[in-house]
């Protein structure tokens, strides 16, 4: 999914979009809506899932090669200037890509991600959910808890239908080697400004955890809180999701040009400096 507005701000950074496991690009669709006009936003369809083709085998796949995914996209879209917004799964996969230092990227937004750490999954669900695959009553009951059952009607079943389309080796790799991966020693280089906001009522990735294993290893990393949400942070709050992305940008923004105009007044002062130094010496000699 790429999306723009004819009038979109050229000079805003891209917006580039990674989804949940067992969701898609559409996960993003109410979000995008919103932003679309004033940003150019990205949502590619993660390897294995939505339309996208799957990985051929689970066992040689890792985080990395997810990550890979993404610099080549951000590569073939000849994106120079970008803002990396993960939601659970993809917020893994957002940290791997951002411990790299890419060019061009200026800051992350992670949506209830997952932790660089080992997920905490209960062995008995993750049995019952590798079994699950392409089950639609089992799929049904799983949107239904991660969003509370509130989801609007036509979100609701579209998330219901990426859960059924994701492909069987990428619901395999997620649930059985990508949740599990340890990529924490890597997070520690990642030098841009990190959001990481938290649904107040996910039982999963609660603020606690993520506030322990992301805010408390990544420097410049924060931590809000969205209120009366679960984990579907985007399909059940997508107006808040919005504002929280669009201030953030602005904010950076904000921050970029005060930091600028601060290295022009220290750049005078030191020039100014300098000639009075060397004025100095000259009356000195």
């Amino acid at each position: 999914m790429e999306a723009a507005g004819e009038n979109y701000n050229q000079t805003r950074p891209t917006l580039v979009f990674l989804h949940y496991f067992g969701g898609s690009s559409r996960a993003w669709t109410e979000v995008i809506r919103r932003l679309a006009k004033d940003f150019h936003c990205v949502a590619p369809d993660l390897r294995g899932f939505g339309a996208s083709d799957a990985p051929s085998s689970a066992e040689n796949f890792a985080v990395k090669d997810y990550a890979d995914d993404v610099a080549d996209l951000i590569s073939t879209l000849t994106i120079e200037n970008y803002v990396l917004i993960g939601h659970s799964m993809g917020g893994k996969i957002a940290l791997a890509f951002a411990a790299r230092r890419p060019k061009g990227l200026q800051s992350l937004v992670l949506l209830a991600p997952s932790p660089p750490t080992p997920e905490p999954i209960k062995e008995t669900e993750r049995e019952k959910q590798l079994a699950s695959h392409g089950n639609r009553c089992v799929a049904t009951d799983t949107v239904c808890q991660a969003a509370g059952g509130r989801l609007p009607g036509e979100v609701f079943a579209r998330a219901i239908d990426d859960n059924l389309r994701t492909s069987e080796s990428a619901w395999k790799w997620w649930l059985e080697l990508g949740s599990r991966e340890d990529i924490s020693s890597e997070v520690g280089k990642i030098n841009v400004p990190v959001l990481v906001a938290a649904g107040g009522r996910d039982e999963a990735m609660t603020p606690k955890l993520l506030k322990t294993e992301i805010v408390r290893r990544v420097k410049n990393a924060s931590l809000i809180v969205v209120p009366e949400v679960k984990h579907l942070l985007p399909l059940e709050a997508p107006e808040k999701i919005a504002d929280l992305i669009r201030r953030h940008c602005e904010n950076r923004a904000d921050d970029q040009q005060s930091s600028e105009k601060n290295k022009l007044r220290e750049s005078k002062f030191y020039d100014e400096t300098g000639k009075r130094t060397i004025n100095r010496k000259t009356a000195i000699g």
